[in-house]
């Protein structure tokens, strides 16, 4: 019996001096099981190319093979180069490739699509296409985001308009929390430096989750544009599904971090967030969560939920 290779794993959770490192022995040559398809690895600082009749992290002289037939989304952070061979394995795979930021934070780029097949993209076409599904999917998602039963006769401007406050009396439940000062959701891209700080730490929050919702979302091969809250925009669904966690993720985060320094707040609030959804396996949420919109308690078919993942980068 061949002797399985055992590498050193790098969990990432504090870039201060190195505090907070925790080291581990993990197997990466124990798959995941074949039906739980939704899983993902995340590798940074090395280079992907093809091994034997996979793929593999090349790392000095160090080679760790890629269970690509099992995986639906290979997520790479910085310090990352892939072949061309690599990725032409990844694409017969079945499997979403996509380049982020440190430990997935900040979504940048996507390549294959994830799944042969385009179900789910027309299910989620036939309910935006019908508009009293489309706003009974918009109630559906208040309902389950604010756990608050709406009257099915309210437009789709009344919804947005109830969002609305709810979203301000979070905004002024953490401002009191955390004692910081809150005079309303302002800023301008083109003067980011000149931005508040608490306003400067919610748009990168922001940021931080559309990212993780955007390769979700890829991952299950919906749309990313076809909202039903949002609408209009390249990435509608991905605001609406990024809605569901905002009040429990970035506006907590945000708060907290302002109150303790106006130093650096984009990059800390990156790192907390980094750390708060591993800690609630965010991405382990998402997809029952699209499941449970697009579908309802009709679903049979192809979306599974995501394995926890593993966070890869080899350490000496």
């Amino acid at each position: 019996m061949p002797r399985v290779r055992q590498v050193q794993v790098l969990w990432l959770w504090s870039d201060d001096d190195q505090k907070g490192l925790v080291m581990k022995n993990v197997n990466l040559q124990v798959l995941p099981k074949f039906e739980d398809s939704w899983s993902y690895l995340y590798f940074e600082k090395g280079t992907i190319d093809q091994h034997q009749k996979s793929i593999g992290f090349h790392y000095l002289d160090r080679v760790v093979p890629i269970p690509i037939e099992t995986l639906c989304l290979l997520m790479l952070g910085p310090g990352i180069s892939i072949t061309h061979e690599a990725i032409k394995r990844i694409s017969e795979s079945r499997c979403l490739v996509v380049w982020t930021g440190e430990m997935g934070i900040r979504f940048y780029s996507s390549g294959y699509a994830g799944t042969y097949s385009s179900k789910n993209l027309l299910r989620q076409m036939e309910i935006y296409s019908d508009e009293e599904t489309r706003l009974g999917i918009a109630r559906y998602m208040y309902q389950k985001r604010f756990f608050e039963m709406v009257s099915p006769k309210l437009s789709i401007e009344q919804l947005r308009g109830l969002e609305g406050i709810r979203v301000r009396k979070a905004y002024e439940k953490y401002s009191h929390l955390y004692n910081v000062e809150w005079n309303g959701r302002n800023y301008d891209q083109s003067e980011w430096d000149y931005g508040n700080p608490i306003n400067r730490a919610l748009s990168a929050a922001n940021a931080c989750l559309y990212g993780v919702v955007h390769a979700a979302i890829l991952a299950c091969g919906f749309s990313p544009a076809i909202g039903f809250v949002h609408t209009g925009k390249q990435l509608s669904f991905v605001y609406d599904i990024a809605d569901l966690y905002k009040t429990e993720t970035t506006i907590p985060v945000a708060f907290q971090i302002v109150s303790e320094s106006h130093e650096n707040v984009e990059r800390r609030v990156r790192y907390a967030l980094r750390d708060m959804f591993r800690e609630q396996k965010l991405m382990k949420r998402i997809i029952p969560d699209l499941k449970d919109i697009i579908y309802g308690s009709n679903y049979v078919g192809e979306i599974d939920p995501f394995s926890e993942g593993r966070d890869v980068a080899i350490s000496y």
